[in-house]
């Protein structure tokens, strides 16, 4: 059979053997019904005044209330009219203002971590005309900012050790108010929910207690799902946040299917809206639909895919996404199993946008470097580098502690496949300096794996969409074990 798979800008075709198994998301399974689009409103605005576990905004806030909304930037949710930051912010507002909250006393703040700040463009794209041009010109949006002493406050720790550093516009706030999605993720199960306050306004200081080697290279973190030890700690980190807030974050998170849409919409306390969240999710999002463990897997890798341009170009950046992958799918992946990836891998580093991964690229190639790991002792380093941290700050470059979140994923394909093949590299050599296998095409790459390590018939499982539709985490037909709710706030 011939199929084409993600390639640089475009596609790659390749010819497979007839008995390869394809699997599309949304497709070879449907996704559960979404909610229709002229109920999306009413769904929304029912689901924020009937909250699970909390009072309603008529009760917690009033006028004269400071209120934050915070919002998930680019790289989750979808920009379509009807995508749920677009529909819930609006519904949110009507319920402040009806109980007397004034405008000027709402702070929007994009949720971006260590993520690059969103540009006025984007900011545009995820919250649409009405809102943007509601409160941008009178800066009530803005990104959330990791190195901004002024407006963070240090909350200690938690019961684990772990630094709670968060934004202080939102603990000085009276409500707060998360926007958010129920989304399969390789880092700990969904995004939403606890994930997001944890990840999302905080200062690098916390994300290095989870994004780190030492947490994502347990036997607990694949393949995902909710009983990580890094899901643990997101939920005790918003927790604590809550705690020394002395208020709960107020939560309206959707189920998305593979398009985005809303499937589901949920408010209310994380801690008990989490586990209803998740079940609904879990129909989407962990399907059983393997009957044999596949010895090859095959997808294709874009230039530019959701962490930005150059994402599927820089190498320590497919080094994660190859993981993701494997994170996601290890459920159904045989112990040999092999991964072939078409990359154009041209050397695009794309260094305004990815804050210092070249020169930690290049100190990978030296002083000792044999793993992914062992770079982990410079994190630190990169996180204090002052030049940097100004890109991060200033120039809409991801923080440069970000790579080394990467780095402890991108360890993950390496640990857990027997070979790893890169087809049609421009700089071959980039790809074979982080461990990879390279061949021209994938043909040549299957028959290679076929000598070597999977045999003459090997089962070979082909996601010609990975990276361009809402992944799922797939399982074994015969397992009905639901992975995102069992362990859930983890009986808090």
């Amino acid at each position: 059979m011939k199929l084409k798979f993600e390639y640089g800008h475009g596609m790659v075709e390749a010819e497979l053997p007839d008995s390869a198994d394809v699997f599309i998301p949304g497709e070879t399974v449907p996704d559960p019904v979404c909610i229709p689009e002229d109920k999306l409103i009413e769904e929304t605005r029912k689901a924020v005044q009937n909250p699970i576990g909390m009072a309603p905004l008529s009760v917690l806030a009033k006028k004269g209330a400071k209120v934050t909304i915070i919002f998930p930037d680019r790289v989750k949710g979808g920009e379509q009219p009807t995508s749920h930051r677009k529909l819930a912010i609006p519904v949110v507002l009507e319920e402040l203002y009806q109980v007397g909250v004034q405008k000027e006393d709402i702070l929007l703040i994009c949720s971006n971590g260590l993520h690059r700040k969103n540009t006025k463009q984007e900011i545009l794209g995820i919250l649409g005309e009405k809102i943007f041009n509601q409160f941008w010109y009178t800066k009530q949006i803005i990104n959330h900012d990791s190195e901004d002493y002024d407006n963070l406050i240090d909350l200690g720790k938690t019961s684990s050790g772990d630094p709670v550093i968060m934004n202080k516009y939102v603990y000085d706030s009276d409500v707060a108010i998360l926007i958010g999605h129920t989304q399969g993720n390789p880092y700990g199960g969904y995004s939403g929910g606890y994930k997001h306050s944890a990840t999302g306004i905080t200062h690098w200081r916390s994300i290095a207690s989870h994004h780190v080697p030492e947490v994502m290279h347990r036997k607990d973190f694949v393949p995902v799902s909710g009983k990580s030890e890094m899901r643990r700690k997101f939920d005790d980190i918003s927790m604590h946040m809550e705690e020394k807030m002395g208020k709960k974050f107020f939560c309206v998170d959707a189920v998305l299917d593979t398009k985005s849409r809303q499937i589901a919409i949920y408010a209310g306390y994380a801690k008990e809206m989490q586990p209803i969240s998740w079940a609904e999710a879990d129909k989407r999002t962990y399907v059983h639909w393997a009957d044999k463990k596949y010895d090859v897997m095959i997808f294709g890798m874009p230039q530019f895919f959701h962490y930005g341009d150059g994402m599927g170009t820089n190498p320590i950046m497919m080094m994660q996404a190859l993981s993701a992958q494997v994170i996601r799918h290890k459920r159904v992946m045989s112990d040999r199993c092999v991964i072939i990836c078409p990359s154009i891998c041209n050397g695009f580093f794309h260094d305004e946008l990815f804050t210092g991964y070249r020169e930690v690229f290049d100190m990978f190639q030296k002083d000792y470097m044999n793993t992914l790991p062992d770079m982990d002792r410079y994190g630190e380093l990169f996180a204090t580098n002052g030049e940097y941290i100004r890109n991060y700050r200033y120039g809409n470059g991801f923080h440069p502690f970000h790579a080394f979140s990467m780095i402890s994923c991108g360890h993950i394909a390496e640990e857990n496949t027997a070979a790893i093949y890169i087809t049609g590299a421009e700089k071959t050599g980039l790809a074979r300096s982080m461990g990879l296998k390279t061949r021209t095409t994938i043909e040549e790459a299957l028959a290679d794996a076929k000598k070597k390590y999977v045999g003459e018939s090997p089962n070979i499982l082909a996601l010609p969409l990975a990276f361009k539709t809402t992944a799922v985490h797939l399982c074994m037909k015969n397992d009905s074990k639901e992975y995102g709710v069992d362990y859930c706030c983890h009986g808090k």
